[in-house]
C-alpha cells in the first residue's frame, strides 16, 4: 500500500513540482493540499495557477484545498511535503509536528538548528536520526526534517566527494542561479533581461552554514559541524532552470584532476527510488555542464561537473544540478523516501 501524502503549500512553483514529481510516485499517494486562506475551499485546478509544462494529474485537480493548519489535514496522512515560504513555514510547521504529522520541508526555517536534521540522503543519510533527539527535547509525536538551499544541494555532493577522498579546508563558492529559483514573481523580466544580479539575499549565508552542518559528523547526539572556511558570492542570471557554480576547493592532500574525476564519478548514490545512477556526472568537455543541455539529466536529480582543474592549493571545477527538482521539490521527496525507509513514517 502506498504512503498517503500531502503537500503545505501545493499552488506555489515547488508545490507545483511536488504535485508532478509524486502523482506518478510508487511509494506515496496525494491526499491532501494546503495553501493560503485565499485558496482554501476551491479546486486544485482553480486555485493553482499551472505552471508546469505537463498538465495537472486528473484526479489532483479536482481535489479540495484546505486550509494549512494541523486540523485541516485528515489524521491518516503519514507524511507532509512543505513547500511553504520561510516565514510561514517557522509559524505553522512546528505545530504540524506536535500534532503527529512528519514533515519532510524544504523551507529555510529551522535548518541551523541543532535538532533539525538537514539532509541530502546520498551524503548524510544518518542525520536523520537526530529525529531521536527532537522528538525527545521537544516532545513531539512527529517530526521536522529538512533539505538544504537549491544553491547548497547543488556543490555539496561533489564537496562530498572531495572530503571523504583528500579532506577539505576551504572553500570557495560563485554561482550562476536561475530565475526559477526566485519563484514564478519573484524577478521582473525588466530586472533580469540583458541582465546579471550579482547579489541574492541571504542566499550566500545559507552556502556557508548549511554545507557546513551536511559535510559535519553525527555522533548520535548532535552535529558537529565541518571545520572549514565556506565563502560564497550568489548572482541571479536569465537562465529558467539549472543552477551554474564555480566552485575552488582547498584540500588536504595534493591532487590531480584525474584524482578528482575518480573520486566524485565513483561516489556512491542512495538505494532509494528517486537518487540517479551515477549521482555525479563527471564532463571531460571544458564547456560542460551547461543549464539548457544538463539540468535534466536523470529526471532532473543528477549533479554534473565539469572544468575539473588541478590547483596549487587543491582543486577547481564547475557543478551544475536543476534547482526545482534536485534543489528542491525532488530533495524533499528524496528526504520522504529516506525517512520511509529509515522507518519514521
Amino acid at each position: 500500500m502506498p504512503v498517503t501524502v500531502g503537500i503545505l503549500g501545493a499552488t506555489g512553483a515547488v508545490g507545483q513540482r511536488l504535485v508532478q514529481l509524486l502523482d506518478p510516485h510508487p511509494d506515496f499517494e496525494i491526499a491532501a493540499l494546503t495553501a493560503s486562506e485565499d485558496s482554501a475551499g476551491k479546486s486544485y485546478r482553480e486555485a493553482a495557477k499551472w505552471r508546469i509544462d505537463a498538465p495537472i494529474p486528473d484526479h489532483v485537480a479536482e481535489m479540495t484545498v484546505g486550509a494549512t493548519d494541523p486540523d485541516a489535514v485528515p489524521e491518516d496522512v503519514d507524511l507532509l511535503f512543505s513547500s511553504l515560504p520561510s516565514s510561514v513555514g517557522e509559524a505553522v510547521e512546528p505545530g504540524f509536528a506536535e500534532a503527529g504529522y512528519v514533515v519532510s520541508s524544504n523551507s529555510s526555517n529551522f535548518r541551523a538548528d541543532p535538532d533539525v536534521p538537514l539532509t541530502i540522503p546520498e551524503i548524510n543519510p544518518d542525520h536523520v536520526d537526530l529525529i531521536e533527539v527532537q522528538r525527545d527535547e521537544r516532545g513531539w509525536d512527529g517530526a521536522l526534517l529538512k533539505n538544504p538551499n537549491c544553491s547548497t544541494i547543488t556543490m555539496v555532493p561533489p564537496l562530498a566527494a572531495l572530503k571523504e577522498a583528500f579532506g577539505i579546508e576551504r572553500v570557495d563558492v560563485s554561482t550562476l542561479q536561475a530565475v526559477s529559483g526566485a519563484g514564478y514573481s519573484g524577478v521582473s523580466s525588466m530586472e533580469i533581461i540583458d541582465n546579471a544580479i550579482p547579489h541574492i539575499g541571504g542566499e550566500e549565508t545559507k552556502m556557508e552554514t548549511e554545507s557546513r552542518k551536511l559535510l559535519g559528523s553525527f555522533d548520535g547526539s548532535e552535529v558537529e559541524w565541518l571545520e572549514a572556511d565556506v565563502a560564497a558570492s550568489c548572482n541571479r542570471i536569465p537562465t529558467l532552470d539549472g543552477h551554474l557554480e564555480n566552485v575552488w576547493a582547498d584540500l588536504s592532500e595534493d591532487v590531480t584532476a584525474e584524482d578528482v574525476a575518480d573520486a566524485m564519478s565513483e561516489y556512491p548514490s542512495a538505494d532509494l527510488h528517486s537518487s540517479p545512477e551515477p549521482l555525479i556526472e563527471v564532463f571531460e568537455e571544458p564547456d560542460r555542464p551547461q543549464p539548457r543541455l544538463d539540468r535534466n539529466r536523470k529526471d532532473g536529480m543528477q549533479i554534473s561537473v565539469g572544468g575539473i582543474q588541478a590547483t596549487e592549493e587543491g582543486v577547481q571545477f564547475n557543478c551544475l544540478a536543476h534547482n526545482t527538482l534536485r534543489g528542491a521539490a525532488g530533495a524533499s521527496i528524496l528526504n520522504g523516501e529516506l525517512l520511509l525507509k529509515k522507518g519514521y513514517v
